[in-house]
């Protein structure tokens, strides 16, 4: 089964929070540290990243996450502040694992995926997935 992912911004994700995020939805959100943990409802599965530090640290706690929500079907939305660059780079990465289309959040002009996301993540994905014995 092929993962549903999808890229917002902060300002995106504050609009449909207050419309109703659906229950099927886990949320990654790369937040900058001056603004905030990003507020969600409780009962939304949510995983949450200050980016003012080395985010790697954190990549293999986020890829334990990942494989949770896509275990449990759940759509992923990649939040981050301006919903451009480091959304865009973890929904790639996903994409490229799951679905062997990454390539298409680059391809598109309107996102500017960070490449150093993108790498940790997927290579964090590939981790959890030896760990776990899947993709074998």
């Amino acid at each position: 089964m092929q993962a549903r992912v999808s890229i917002y911004s902060r300002a995106d994700l504050e609009s449909l929070s207050q419309e109703g995020i659906p229950g099927d939805t886990a949320v990654i959100c790369f937040y900058d540290i001056n603004k905030g943990l990003m507020d969600l409802p409780r009962h939304i599965d949510s995983y949450q990243i200050a980016m003012d530090g080395p985010a790697f640290n954190e990549m293999d706690v986020l890829a334990h996450f990942i494989f949770y929500a896509k275990a449990t079907r759940l759509k992923i939305i990649c939040v981050c502040e301006t919903g451009l660059s480091e959304s865009a780079g973890c929904a790639a990465a996903i994409r490229q694992f799951y679905n062997g289309d990454g390539i298409e959040v680059f391809a598109n002009y309107h996102y500017f995926p960070d490449k150093q996301i993108y790498q940790d993540v997927f290579n964090a994905l590939i981790e959890e997935s030896s760990k776990l014995g899947e993709f074998e």
